[in-house]
């Protein structure tokens, strides 16, 4: 009996199974295992936290962008785009307010140049721009047109000259032909307008056709021949008779006559007038001016 206890309580006792699971990671839910990777990042997060290194590289970075930002100038607020913009169109503005009221702009002085048949006076007139008008308010165009529409203006300009004066160019028309009416001579220019009743002027030759006047295309063609004479034939024309723009011819003053046919190859024409009048004759055909004739 006792040799038996004795036996049981030599007997060893069973060996107790230890738990192998291991404790959760700070991080880590009971119960699951860590994932590698993530055993991985949290090693980084771990370091990259507890590296003093790196935080110190973070502070002077911070620091550095501080201080450049400091040592930048910035500009006044006066100085700005927006408010020079701004400041800008005030002045232009007010500029424009001046000149538009202000009387230290204003009409002082009329200067009319290019006239010579035409009085000054009569142009002030057309014009029709007061003294002490202010210069921005003067119709530039109107005064213009005002201006032309006397006859013997063939057209005329008008500027502001400031501070105080209004400029007028003219260009007076020229009489190119004559014509007798039995309300007396009127003298046309180049574009063939009836502009004036007076004596025609030395070396004006007369006219000649069925309808004169600007739109006639016997006048237009008539005129055109004259235009393309040199000086020292046309001198020498004392009349243009043109029956149509086809049938033109001249008569001398010496009473001779060019017969000139139409406007086409007037230049060669007057070329071959000028010699083939060194000949005796009466009656000088140049209508076809490489076969000219004289009779």
């Amino acid at each position: 009996m006792t040799r038996e206890r004795r036996g049981r309580a030599e007997r060893p006792d069973r060996p107790v199974r230890r738990d192998t699971q291991r404790s959760p990671r700070p991080g880590q839910a009971s119960g699951t295992r860590a994932n590698p990777g993530e055993r991985t990042s949290a090693r980084r997060r771990t370091s990259t936290a507890t590296d003093p290194g790196t935080g110190r590289a973070r502070e002077s970075a911070s620091a550095a962008r501080k201080s450049a930002a400091a040592a930048t100038p910035r500009r006044p607020w006066y100085r700005r785009p927006a408010v020079m913009g701004v400041v800008g169109l005030v002045v232009v503005v007010a500029l424009g307010v001046v000149a538009w009221f202000t009387p230290l702009l204003s009409v002082r002085e009329t200067d009319v140049s290019g006239a010579s048949s035409i009085s000054e006076e009569q142009i002030r007139l057309a014009l029709a721009v007061p003294q002490g008008q202010p210069l921005l308010r003067v119709d530039t165009e109107g005064a213009a047109q005002r201006v032309a529409a006397i006859p013997k203006v063939a057209s005329a300009r008008v500027q502001r000259v400031y501070p105080s004066t209004i400029r007028v160019t003219v260009t007076e028309r020229v009489p190119v032909v004559f014509i007798d009416t039995p309300g007396g001579t009127h003298l046309l220019d180049a574009e063939a307008v009836d502009y004036e009743i007076a004596p025609p002027p030395p070396g004006v030759p007369l006219l000649v056709t069925e309808d004169p006047g600007w739109g006639d295309p016997s006048t237009e063609a008539a005129i055109e021949v004259l235009e393309s004479m040199p000086p020292q034939l046309r001198g020498q024309v004392g009349q243009v008779a043109a029956k149509s723009i086809s049938d033109i011819s001249v008569t001398l003053l010496d009473g001779r006559i060019v017969v000139w046919g139409g406007t086409e190859k007037s230049e060669r024409k007057a070329a071959v007038t000028l010699p083939l009048l060194t000949q005796p004759g009466q009656t000088y055909d140049v209508s076809s001016p490489d076969l000219p004739t004289v009779r």
